[in-house]
């Protein structure tokens, strides 16, 4: 049986700090841009002094600029195309009946393909954000215990 444990024992302080580094990224739902302010202000700081905090603040970036990267490749998918899909069906018309809301003139059917693709990227993006809140409360949480913690699928832009 395998147990898990730390790879590297490290200061209390070094610990928090990289955890931090990563808890730092959820700002993004209050401070714009957070998620790439506050981890590269953590991480500027303490880099030269920890190896450890340094390595988690290199993780949390690439991490950060990764998932930016896959959400700009996602919107240039899916804006075109919804865009495209609107503008071929113009003039479209919206009528409010009592209780209900009906769409005339437009064409589901022939445009199903665009439209797949269209909504598969949005999923994927709402999956995206979805696995990144997890994955941070992951590596926060292996930051935290003193371990050294990479992300998946992350494009090692600082190295």
């Amino acid at each position: 049986m395998e147990t898990s444990t730390p790879l590297i024992m490290e200061k209390t302080s070094e610990k928090n700090t990289a955890t931090f580094t990563h808890l730092s990224t959820l700002t993004q739902y209050i401070v714009p841009l957070g998620n790439y302010i506050f981890p590269i202000l953590i991480w500027s700081s303490y880099k030269d002094k920890s190896e450890f905090v340094n390595h988690h603040g290199k993780q949390t970036l690439n991490f950060q600029l990764s998932l930016l990267l896959y959400t700009l490749v996602l919107a240039l998918i899916a804006i075109p195309v919804f865009v495209t899909v609107f503008l071929q069906n113009l003039p479209m018309e919206a009528v409010f009946n009592d209780e209900d809301f009906v769409i005339r003139n437009f064409d589901f059917q022939g445009n199903i393909g665009l439209l797949t693709i269209g909504g598969t990227a949005v999923v994927l993006f709402g999956l995206l954000k979805f696995v990144e809140f997890f994955l941070v409360i992951y590596a926060s949480i292996k930051a935290s215990n003193g371990e050294y913690y990479k992300y998946p699928l992350t494009i090692p832009f600082i190295k």
